[in-house]
This record gives C-alpha cells, structure tokens and sequence, in this order.
C-alpha cells in the first residue's frame, strides 16, 4: 500500500448566474474558501448549455465537476437549464446546485422534481455566503466522491 495522496485535478465549478452583485460575491468566497477552484460563469441559460455542450466558443471548456444554478435567469431559465441537464446522458451525473433567493415551496418543488441535486438559498449577508460555499465546497468537492469525467451515462 502505498502512502503518497492521491493527486486530484482542481475542482471545476460552472456558476450560472445573471447577477453581478452575487457572481462578484460568489468569485470572491470561491477563492477564499479554495483558491485552487477554476470557477466558470455562464450568464443566462443559453450560454450554460452552450458550455456544457461545448459549444461555440465553448467547443473547449472543462467538464464540470459541480454546477451551481440560479433558477431566475435570462434567455432560457434555471428549470429549463436544469431539466436540459438531467434529461442528457453526458450531463446528468454533474451535481447540480440550485442556488436561488427564492424561497417559495414551488420552486424548491420543481427543482427537486427536476432532480436537483439539491437547493440552497441565497445568503443575504457576507459571513453567511461564505459560510455557504465553505460548505458547498467541503461537501461536494472535498469529501464527497463523484464520477469520473470520463463516463457519459
């Protein structure tokens, strides 16, 4: 047996988010929580998928290894994203995180519905944020085992 660590990649987070306030927010906690995390953002659904499906400009993003999902954003919205993820064999297997300021019991229906992996209100205040994505990150990027990038089913 032997004792050196395994060596993981840097985690690949895509944040999809329409805001600039929370994707400033969202960029600064990401780094101080782990800096070795390659976030990406995608500003409205069309450019998620697009990212996802490699394609366009997007023909050599990373796979991600989490998404992190607004529900409210432009062009083709966060349940629409997430019900495109979870009904692609290539895709499906990404944890995907909603992170929503909505808190209506319909919203958090419909993405667990929609097979989020789970759903997580916004933060209003900073240490709270932070906190969020310390956990965000101890949880599904440390501790947690996910597939490997290399399975499409």
């Amino acid at each position: 047996m032997s004792n050196i660590p395994e060596q993981r990649e840097p985690p690949v987070v895509l944040l999809v988010e329409d805001n600039l306030g929370d994707v400033r927010l969202a960029r600064e906690a990401f780094r101080d929580v782990n800096g070795s995390i390659h976030l990406h953002l995608a500003s409205d659904g069309i450019e998620a998928m697009a990212f996802l499906q490699k394609q366009g400009v997007y023909v050599d993003a990373p796979r991600p290894d989490l998404i992190v999902l607004d529900l409210n954003l432009p062009k083709m919205n966060g349940r629409e994203v997430l019900a495109q993820i979870k009904g692609d064999t290539s895709l499906k297997m990404i944890p995907t995180v909603v992170l929503s300021s909505s808190e209506t019991d319909a919203d958090v229906l419909i993405s667990y519905q929609l097979q989020a992996n789970c759903y997580l209100r916004k933060p209003a205040q900073w240490d709270a944020f932070v906190g969020m994505v310390r956990s965000i990150n101890a949880f599904w990027l440390t501790n947690t085992r996910l597939p490997p990038k290399t399975l499409n089913g």
